[in-house]
Parts: structure tokens; sequence; C-alpha cells
């Protein structure tokens, strides 16, 4: 699994993160973008009399792009090679935009565009209730914490719950909950299966809670900017929280991890009878690897020796232990799980390819 940060720091970059985080909701004529001869984009919020001044990170601008019908490498195209002409695009199109904006900033940069019906549910806030919940499990271990640009993760593991695949080869309960605060996914909370052997982390699909970031329209007055102050965020979101303790708790059950579990055990029993190389590039091709990818899961199915669905699911997940990226590693991750859920005659198409 790929390692993040300590828990310590996880609660300090929170905290910071809470001290300098704002929400707006603005109506689209009052914003404006100004880009430098660089390429630096900003973006003017205008409210009572006074202008605010904020960078936009490369997600907002996504985002923002999105929001007016721009298609994004036209944007990026005028961003770095015609400033002016962006600005006119944004401007004109903000003018006659009729809609209100969520907007979300950080240390000083707009870091989401997004709907006025969003519904905010907070890092923070998020953790302070499940932390404690987390810890209440037996002999429970957080093995890998992270926090993004764009997610915050934190993945557990139950030892006392465990399941042998084959003499030597362990694997413990565990689950993941997952967050974005900028509009880049549910929150979730999903069983993970922990090998020990290798200490490769799976993520069960389509199982447990996923939770979308959609609420009312957010009742402001039309014409005026709005900014959401710490008492407005913590909104009443009690009844939620109680839901994610008991999904948590069934994450972990011994009757789910023994399912999942199963499913990957199954897997021992289809062998790859054609082409390993040709297997891999059919999984590239299905579930958009990249080249690097694709040779790094090779590598480890080659190095492993296992040439069978279960050696294929470990290979992927092994190598995401070596993906830079957090957020495209718990992908890989992720993708382990799609694959002990496939029907056979997918497997098929895999284990077959010539």
């Amino acid at each position: 699994m790929k390692t993040g940060r300590s828990l310590s720091s996880l609660a300090q970059e929170l905290l910071r993160q809470l001290g300098t985080k704002q929400d707006m909701i603005v109506p689209s004529p009052l914003m404006a973008c100004k880009t430098s001869s660089a390429g630096d984009c900003a973006l003017t919020i205008a409210a009572s009399d006074a202008f605010a001044h904020y960078g936009i990170t490369q997600l907002a601008r996504r985002q923002l792009a999105d929001k007016l019908k721009i298609p994004f490498a036209y944007f990026e195209r005028m961003r770095l090679d015609q400033p002016d002409l962006l600005d006119s695009n944004i401007n004109t199109w903000l003018q006659a935009d009729g809609e209100r904006r969520l907007i979300r900033t950080l240390d000083g940069q707009v870091r989401a565009v997004l709907s006025e019906r969003y519904r905010r549910l907070d890092n923070y806030d998020l953790a302070e209730n499940v932390l404690p919940i987390l810890q209440r499990l037996p002999e429970m271990r957080f093995e890998s914490v992270e926090l993004t640009e764009t997610k915050m993760y934190i993945k557990v593991v139950t030892p006392r719950t465990r399941f042998e695949m084959a003499p030597g080869d362990v694997v413990q309960a565990g689950l993941v909950i997952m967050n974005s605060e900028v509009g880049h996914g549910t929150l979730s909370v999903q069983p993970l299966i922990y090998r020990l052997v290798c200490s490769n982390g799976l993520i069960a699909a389509d199982h447990g809670l996923r939770k979308t970031h959609v609420g009312r329209i957010q009742q402001t007055e039309e014409e005026a900017v709005t900014v959401f102050r710490d008492d407005t965020l913590a909104a009443d979101d009690k009844a939620f929280f109680l839901k994610v303790r008991d999904v948590v708790e069934a994450a972990v059950s011994e009757a789910s991890f023994l399912q999942i579990a199963h499913k990957m055990q199954k897997t021992q029993g289809i062998a790859l009878t054609g082409d390993p190389v040709k297997t891999v590039e059919v999984l590239a091709n299905r579930y958009t690897l990249n080249e690097t990818e694709r040779i790094g899961v090779l590598r480890h199915l080659v190095r492993e020796g296992d040439l069978s669905g279960y050696g294929l699911v470990n290979a992927i997940t092994h190598y995401s232990q070596e993906i830079d990226d957090y957020d495209r590693a718990t992908e890989f991750e992720a993708l382990g799980g799609k694959l002990i859920e496939l029907a056979a005659s997918d497997w098929k198409g895999l284990a077959q390819a010539t």
C-alpha cells in the first residue's frame, strides 16, 4: 500500500487549513478574471464596495471553463498564448451567466468553482467525527493517511479479522475513507483487504457508503456575496455521521470481509493461459493505463511468477506502491477490487489474450 503522511501531520494540516480556507456564494457577474502575460490567472470578486483577488488552481480553472462551456484545451491555449482573449471570453460569459457559484478558497487561491447546490462535507469535520469511531475498532492501526490537492484518505487495518488465501498468504480486514472538498468525487467508506506478504491494499468495489456532495440551494440575497463562517459550515450532519459509524463497523465485519476475501481467493483458479504481455495490454486498454503503468504491472506479474487471476490482481496492487501520485496509487488499489468482481466472460478476454 502506498505510504502517506503520519496521522499527526494530517491533523496539523487539517487544522491549518481550517484557519485559512473560506467559502462564498457569488453571483457570476460579480466575478472577473485577469490573466498576466506569464499565464497566471487571478479572479477578482466584488463584495461590499471592496474587491478581493485570488489566484486560481488548475482544478479550479478546469471547473470554471466547464461552468462557462469553454473547452479546457482552448482555455489553456488562450491562457498561455492569448491571455487578453481568455479574459475577454471569461468575463463576457460571467456577465451573461445568471448562476451563482460556490467559490472555495484556500491560502489565497480559488481551489474550486462549484454549484451553489454543492453540499460541503469537509475533511476536518469528517476526521473529527470518524477518527474516534476508528480508534474503537479492535487492534486497529492507521496503515496510510494522506491529504492531496483533491482528496483526503484514511486507510486502516484491523489485524484480528484475517483469512489465509493459501498457506502463509494471510490477508486482513480494513477500510478506506475518501473525501473531496473540491468536487473531485463522493465521500465514500469502502472495505479494504490488506495482504501481509507484500503490504498490498485492495479496495473492494461497490460496497460501503457513498455520499454525493449535493444539497439544497443556499438561501442568499441574489446580488450579494455570502461568506460562510465556521458555525454556518457546521451544519446538522449528526445523522449522517451516525450512518458513517454504522458503515465503518459493517465494512470491517467478519461477514463482509470473508465475502470479499472469498471472491479474491477464487481468482487463484483463473489461469492466464495466453501471452502475459498481451494480457497486460488488454488490461491497460480496458482500464486506461499509460505505458509506464503497463510496464510496471507486467514487471510485477512476471517477477512474482503467478500467472493466474490472483497473480494479476496482486501485480496491480503491488505496483501501486511505486506510483508517486497518491491519488493514482489509490486508483490502482481500487482496480484490484474491480478485477475480483469480474464475470467469467470478462476474465476470459484477459486470461486468453494472444
